[in-house]
C-alpha cells in the first residue's frame, strides 16, 4: 500500500487532536458560563490539559509500548473518544476538568507513536516530510476545526462542540484500523535502560529547546482574544477570522520547515527561531489595524509551527535508542511549553500590564531557545571533536 494513505490516517487523527486541544481557548466565557466558574478557573481546563499530556506520555508509552503501534494508536484513539463524549456529558466544573484529564492522556503517546510510524513509512531521506504531514493535521485543525468547533460552541452550544469532536475520532478510528500496516509485536519496555537515555545532557537540552519553542508560541496564542481586543478593538467575527489566517500561518510554515528540516533540523531551528522572535517583539505595534493584525498573524503562525517538526525530529535523533519514549515525552515537554506559555502571558496581565506586552514576553522565550540552540551545536561539536 501506498505510504499517502496511512499519513493521511495520522495527519486526520491529528486534525482531531488539535481541535479538541486548541477549542477551548476560544470557548473559555462560554465554558465558564456553562459550568458558572470564572473565566480565568475555566482557564485551568487548558493548563490542566497541558499537564496531563505531560504525565500520560511516557506513562501510556511504557503501558502500551509492547502492542503493536498500530494496535497502540487505536487504543489511544478510542481514549480520545471517551474523553470527549465525558466533556460533552460532564455536568459540573469538576468532571469536566477530569474529562479533560482522560482526553490528555492520549495525546503525547499518540504523536508519539505516530511519528514512529510515519517515519517507517517512508525512505530515510524523507523522515522530517513525513512526520511534518503528520502534524500538518494540527495546523489544518486551526484554519478549519477550532473555528467550526468554536461557532458550534457559540451558537449551539459547547457540549455540542465535544461531542462532535468524538464523532470527528470515531471517523479517523476507522480511518487508521483501514490503512495502517499491521507492523511486528513491539518489545516490553526496558523502564530503566529508556529513562536513562532521557536524562542525557543532549536529550534534555533538546527537551528544555522543544518547552521554550512551544512557551514562546503559546504566550500569544492562549491571550490571542482579548490582545486582538485591546489592539485592533476586534469583534467577535473578526476574532474567528484571524484563527483561521493563524491556522494558515501553521500550515505554511509546517510544510516549509518539513522541506528544511531534511537538510538540516539544527539550520532550521536558528532560522525560525529567530523569526519568531521578531515578529512577536513587533507585534504590538504591526497588529494595531485590521489588516496588520491580519499580515502579522499569518506570520507568526508561520514561524511558530515552523519549529514543531524540527524540535521533534531533533529529540528523536538524540534519543535514538529510545526514540518511542523520546517522541511521547517531547509531546509533553510542547504542552509543559503551552503551560509555561499561558502563566507568563497571565503573570504578565497580574503585574499590570496591559495585554499590548504579552507578545515581547514570548518573544524572551523564543530567544532564550535560540541561544540553547546554538549552545547545543557548540557543545555536539566539541563533542564530537573529542570523540574523533
Amino acid at each position: 500500500m501506498s505510504s499517502k494513505w496511512p499519513l493521511l490516517a495520522l495527519a486526520l487523527s491529528a486534525f482531531g487532536i488539535g481541535t479538541t486541544e486548541f477549542a477551548p481557548m476560544g470557548l473559555l466565557p462560554t465554558i465558564a458560563q456553562g459550568v458558572d466558574v470564572s473565566i480565568p478557573t475555566a482557564g485551568l481546563l487548558i493548563s490542566a490539559y497541558a499537564i496531563g499530556v505531560m504525565v500520560g506520555a511516557p506513562l501510556m508509552t511504557l503501558a502500551l509500548g509492547r502492542f503493536r503501534r498500530k494496535s497502540c494508536l487505536l487504543m489511544l484513539m478510542g481514549i480520545f473518544i471517551v474523553g470527549n463524549l465525558l466533556s460533552a456529558a460532564a455536568p459540573d466544573y469538576t468532571l469536566l476538568l477530569l474529562s479533560r484529564l482522560v482526553t490528555s492522556m492520549a495525546h503525547g503517546a499518540f504523536f508519539g507513536f505516530g511519528a514512529l510510524v510515519a517515519m517507517s513509512l517512508v525512505p530515510a531521506d524523507k523522515r522530517g516530510s513525513a512526520v511534518s504531514l503528520m502534524f500538518m493535521g494540527l495546523t489544518i485543525a486551526n484554519i478549519g476545526g477550532v473555528p467550526v468547533a468554536t461557532w458550534i460552541g457559540q451558537t449551539i452550544g459547547w457540549r455540542t462542540t465535544f461531542a462532535a469532536t468524538a464523532v470527528l475520532g470515531v471517523i479517523a478510528l476507522f480511518a487508521l484500523a483501514k490503512t495502517l500496516p499491521k507492523g511486528e509485536i513491539g518489545k516490553m519496555p526496558e523502564v530503566k535502560k529508556e529513562l536513562s537515555v532521557l536524562v542525557r545532557p543532549v536529550v534534555l537540552r533538546s527537551l528544555a529547546t522543544t518547552v521554550l519553542g512551544a512557551g514562546s508560541m503559546f504566550t500569544l496564542y492562549t491571550y490571542i482574544t482579548p490582545i486582538l481586543e485591546q489592539l485592533t478593538h476586534a469583534s467577535g467575527e473578526f476574532v474567528t477570522a484571524m484563527l483561521m489566517l493563524i491556522g494558515v500561518g501553521f500550515t505554511l510554515g509546517n510544510y516549509i520547515s518539513g522541506k528544511l528540516v531534511d537538510r538540516s533540523v539544527d539550520g532550521t531551528l536558528v532560522l525560525f527561531f529567530s523569526l519568531l522572535a521578531i515578529s512577536m517583539f513587533v507585534f504590538s505595534f504591526s497588529a494595531t489595524s485590521h489588516i496588520g493584525a491580519a499580515i502579522s498573524l499569518v506570520l507568526w503562525g508561520m514561524m511558530a509551527f515552523g519549529l514543531i517538526s524540527p524540535l521533534q525530529m531533533r529529540v528523536m535523533d538524540a534519543a535514538h535508542e529510545a526514540p518511542g519514549m523520546a517522541s511521547s515525552v517531547n509531546i509533553g515537554a510542547f504542552n509543559l511549553g503551552n503551560a509555561l506559555g499561558a502563566a507568563l502571558g497571565g503573570g504578565v496581565i497580574s503585574s499590570g500590564l496591559t495585554y499590548a506586552w504579552i507578545p515581547p514576553a514570548g518573544a524572551v522565550l523564543a530567544l532564550l531557545g535560540l541561544v540553547l540552540v546554538v549552545a547545543s551545536r557548540a557543545a555536539n561539536r566539541e563533542l564530537a571533536t573529542e570523540n574523533a
